[in-house]
């Protein structure tokens, strides 16, 4: 099964032809910069130098990503044999903290009206600053894209040491980027005859006016795996991961539990991507707390209520302002949750209690066999199932023979066949509620 998969993730994203000669490549950075992102890109770059393409238009609209995904994309622009323009449109897109090292890294750097670019300091999970060695790096590699592009360098060094951010107008006047346009059409006409120098110092002049886009998405397995690494989905999956893990503990099963391990994982892996802060992870750790401790000590729903309280301002505070998940999303997993922790996994439990009580009766007086030493507690087999059990005197060994004479909870009580029975039959010691 993994070399299947390892051959579909070699495929090109998308298969289809090169585009026509002089032809512009545009290629679309939607979402997190992951390696998915990094390696489409920097194929497509490629393509666009080999198929004779007049230019590649980079769009761009992130909130972030991995610091090694945007090296790899950015080194790939920098040693293009073709021109790469980036374009952070439509309005209301945005090249923060990744995004703006690739924006600033391209031969022509543009923006939309609405958008904004900075907020570039490197983060880790703890949403501060990972390190003073990181920052120092991240620092000077910013600096040096933007002397490499003539372009505001003591900014764009605030961006990563400061997260200063800047509007489009902003941007402009700053020398951060180029040019402003509204569209695609409105940038290719202002474009036209512009002269950029690639990296071997090569002029070439830009004939875009008219000039045919070819759009490369990216697709298929690729593009399925990129979607799951968005801010709604971490928030949704870290969440329910932890939820469902604390279920398979109240009510064991093996399905629930493996459900929620697996959307952990997934989440784990998105927030690793992701402006994190460690306040939001805290108060969503703590609002899974509550409602466990509302279903030990169910009373006025108090315990619930800190619950709620705590899961809206974790997913609010989840992420920094630049990748923030939409209260039209927290609020009904809030709901959600209050619902699913009160409603379906009380009674859940409160099922597996009568199904304990009912099968009280059936066990006592039955007859099985010591699998692990009782000393004075081992595990028994007793019709067909294996049963935590303790020794109602002394100590049993494996092989001997032994009735159940009563329960206490899911903790079976046992003699050694042939003793008297110190419990009536039908008898329950110690039964929980």
């Amino acid at each position: 099964m993994v070399l299947p998969l390892a051959a579909l993730l070699a495929l090109p994203a998308v298969a289809q032809e090169d585009g026509p000669a002089g032809a512009v490549v545009e290629i679309p950075l939607e979402g997190v910069v992951d390696p998915f992102v990094a390696d489409h890109i920097t194929r497509e770059i490629q393509r666009a130098d080999v198929s004779g393409a007049t230019a590649v238009l980079l769009t761009i609209d992130t909130p972030g990503g991995l610091d090694s995904s945007m090296r790899q994309i950015t080194q790939a622009i920098l040693n293009a044999d073709v021109p790469v323009i980036a374009f952070v449109s439509p309005a209301g897109a945005r090249a923060a903290s990744a995004g703006t090292f690739i924006l600033l890294s391209a031969h022509v750097a543009a923006m939309a009206p609405g958008t904004n670019i900075g907020a570039a300091h490197p983060v880790g999970l703890s949403g501060a600053i990972a390190s003073e060695k990181a920052t120092n790096d991240a620092a000077a590699y910013i600096k040096s894209l933007a002397e490499a592009r003539g372009r505001n360098a003591d900014w764009a060094v605030r961006a990563v040491r400061e997260s200063v951010s800047a509007s489009a107008q902003e941007a402009l006047a700053l020398g951060v980027i180029d040019l402003i346009e509204p569209d695609v059409p409105s940038l290719f006409r202002a474009l036209d005859g512009r002269v950029v120098t690639l990296s071997d110092g090569t002029e070439v002049t830009l004939a875009t006016t008219g000039a045919p886009v070819v759009r490369e998405s990216l697709g298929g397995f690729r593009r399925f795996l990129h979607a799951l690494l968005t801010p709604e989905l971490a928030f949704v999956f870290f969440w329910l991961g932890l939820a469902f893990l604390v279920t398979e503990l109240f009510v064991p099963g093996g399905v629930v539990g493996t459900l929620g391990g697996l959307m952990l994982v997934a989440s784990i892996v998105a927030l690793g991507m992701l402006p994190v802060q460690l306040i939001g992870v805290v108060l969503l750790l703590a609002s899974v707390v509550f409602f466990v401790l509302e279903l030990k000590h169910p009373g006025i729903g108090a315990l619930a209520g800190g619950g709620v309280v705590c899961l809206l301002l974790g997913g609010w505070f989840l992420f920094q302002d630049q990748a923030r998940v939409s209260p039209f999303l927290i609020v009904p997993v809030a709901a959600a949750a209050a619902a699913f922790f009160l409603v379906v996994v009380r009674a859940a439990i409160r099922m597996r209690h009568s199904a304990v009580e009912m099968r009280d009766d059936t066990l006592v007086g039955k007859e099985g066999t010591v699998v692990h030493d009782l000393a004075p507690t081992g595990v028994v087999q007793i019709a067909s199932e294996e049963w935590t059990a303790e020794a109602v005197s002394g100590s049993l060994v494996r092989g001997n023979r032994v009735r159940v004479v009563s329960m206490d909870g899911l903790k079976l009580k046992v003699e050694p066949v042939g003793a008297a029975s110190p419990v009536m039959p039908g008898g329950v010691e110690g039964r929980q509620a």
